[in-house]
């Protein structure tokens, strides 16, 4: 094991960033080639049914039909469609701009989770989406560093208590730290709610509640599945999801920051790190100082929780 890693460390640093960006690529094409064999057959049947559908009702219309003047409506259709904009389902659902959809869009745009639901039609909108934009995201990302730098010493105060009570170590602490505060986040914030939205969407299965939430919370937004949207709600409770929407994805993604921070902390982390910056190969020091940073990460343990220092030798 040693003789490995003073192998790995006596890489050159171009030889590293190698390594990393091949076992990425690696990832990349594991991940396309799985996609590929889940989704491609679905998607073939998917559009053979379509077209079977096209061909059903052009042979019991024909006679009522123009020429292509199908394929020219769904055209027209699909190409509203990529704006937001459709006209099936009730003709009491709340316009696509109302200020709750509005509130939502600018949301989506400043937490980089574009849902893709909407889209501005006119070349001002445009514009100005790219101007609110570039100074609406250093803003937003001002506020959540101060955010992070109030409540990062909250969250710490759990973990200093149970390594003050059960004596651990500055790395078992920060582990459990971070362990703990990742089962809350994704308790609180990703399989609460979709429970919820299991239970009021009744179209929606549960795994695809958790997968929406998981790729609203990671800034995926894919925007296949959003909840509230062309199902003929109350206006009321159209409102209030909105709403409700808008507050869940602000909170969510700032736990979800602050839970990405904490695992940054740890110290199986910072070796990671410190291996593919260091020009040289780790030494003795360096692998000794690692849990010196982690005591720095937990700086707010009590003294008592602090491990003794040596005596200096003679």
């Amino acid at each position: 094991m040693d003789s490995g890693r003073h192998t790995m460390g006596a890489l050159r640093p171009w030889a590293r960033y190698g390594l990393l960006v091949v076992a990425h690529l690696l990832a990349l094409g594991l991940g396309a080639a799985v996609l590929q064999a889940l989704e491609g057959p679905p998607a073939l049947q998917l559009q053979a049914n379509l077209r079977a559908e096209l061909a059903t009702f052009q042979a019991e219309y024909r006679a009522c039909l123009p020429p292509r003047a199908l394929e020219e409506l769904l055209g027209t259709a699909l190409a509203a469609q990529a704006y937001g904009v459709s006209s099936l389902g009730n003709g009491s659902q709340a316009r696509n701009w109302d200020l709750p959809s509005a509130l939502l869009f600018t949301a989506s745009l400043l937490t980089t989770t574009g849902y893709g639901h909407m889209a501005p039609l006119t070349a001002g909108g445009k514009a100005f989406c790219v101007v609110y934009t570039a100074l609406g995201l250093p803003a937003s990302l001002a506020l959540v560093a101060a955010l992070r730098h109030c409540l990062l010493p909250l969250l710490s105060h759990p973990g200093a208590w149970v390594a003050t009570h059960w004596q651990l170590t500055p790395a078992t602490a920060a582990l459990l730290q971070a362990s703990g505060l990742g089962l809350l986040v994704a308790g609180i914030f990703v399989l609460l709610p979709a429970l919820v939205l299991w239970g009021l969407q009744g179209d929606c299965s549960l795994l695809e509640a958790i997968y929406f939430c998981f790729s609203s919370l990671s800034t995926i937004g894919l925007g296949d599945l959003l909840p509230g949207h062309d199902h003929g709600l109350h206006p009321v409770l159209y409102y209030l999801g909105q709403f409700a929407l808008l507050g869940y994805l602000l909170l969510g993604l700032l736990a979800m920051l602050l839970t990405v921070e904490t695992f940054l902390e740890l110290p199986q982390v910072r070796a990671m790190v410190k291996f593919f910056r260091s020009g040289g190969p780790l030494n003795a020091e360096d692998e000794g100082g690692i849990l010196g940073q982690d005591e720095l990460a937990l700086s707010t343990l009590p003294p008592s929780a602090a491990a003794p220092e040596r005596a200096p030798a003679c």
